[in-house]
């Protein structure tokens, strides 16, 4: 929560507001940004997911050894046929597997990263090898894949537009500030300032 502003704050905003002019930023300005930054305004893929986790301790060389034994037998079962969620529900050390082994939908930042970074690179199907994690080895079937999509001028206009806004609103700022100190006469210290309204 932003705490209250102070009468001192409230006047340093005032005079700024008043002896400060930003431009206008119109619709051509808004679009010509939306499409020269289009990864701004891309949705994050996401990945339908089931996994089996074969728990190994990471501190342990031999017990990771002989888990990831374990899930290179699991994923021979699953090519020829067993059923992934009874698997799962033996299996997994996870709590999902009270779902089946099922994650959901995930994109980039919800899982561990060693996991994420392979999660959202495999196809769809079932994955050929263990992804091995902090946790031990994943064995994970991809449902679905849905790519990020880009999202209509309309839907993200008004977020650019307090964007742009605030990066106007702070470079008129020190522009500003600039052009004050530009025009101060302090004795005994020397500060770099400009003279003009149009310092870049």
């Amino acid at each position: 929560m932003q705490d209250a502003e102070t009468l001192e704050e409230a006047t340093v905003r005032c005079l700024l507001e008043h002896e400060i002019n930003t431009p206008v930023i119109g619709d051509f300005e808004l679009e010509t940004f939306y499409n020269s930054n289009p990864r701004s305004f891309t949705t994050p893929p996401l990945v339908s997911a089931k996994h089996i986790l074969i728990a190994a301790d990471p501190e342990d060389d031999l017990e990771r050894s002989a888990q990831r034994d374990i899930a290179l037998n699991l994923i021979l079962q699953l090519q020829a046929g067993a059923d992934f969620s009874a698997l799962a529900m033996e299996y997994s050390a996870c709590p999902s597997k009270e779902q089946q082994g099922s994650l959901g939908q995930l994109s980039k930042g919800q899982t561990v990263p060693e996991f994420e970074r392979q999660l959202l690179r495999l196809p769809l199907g079932l994955a050929e090898q263990p992804i091995e994690s902090r946790y031990g080895y994943h064995i994970v079937l991809v449902e679905q894949r849905v790519e990020g999509e880009l999202l209509p001028f309309h839907r993200v206009k008004e977020r650019i537009a307090a964007q742009l806004g605030q990066r106007v609103w702070q470079k008129s700022v020190t522009q500003y500030l600039q052009m004050l100190v530009g025009e101060a006469t302090i004795e005994g210290i020397r500060l770099q300032g400009a003279a003009s309204p149009l310092v870049q």
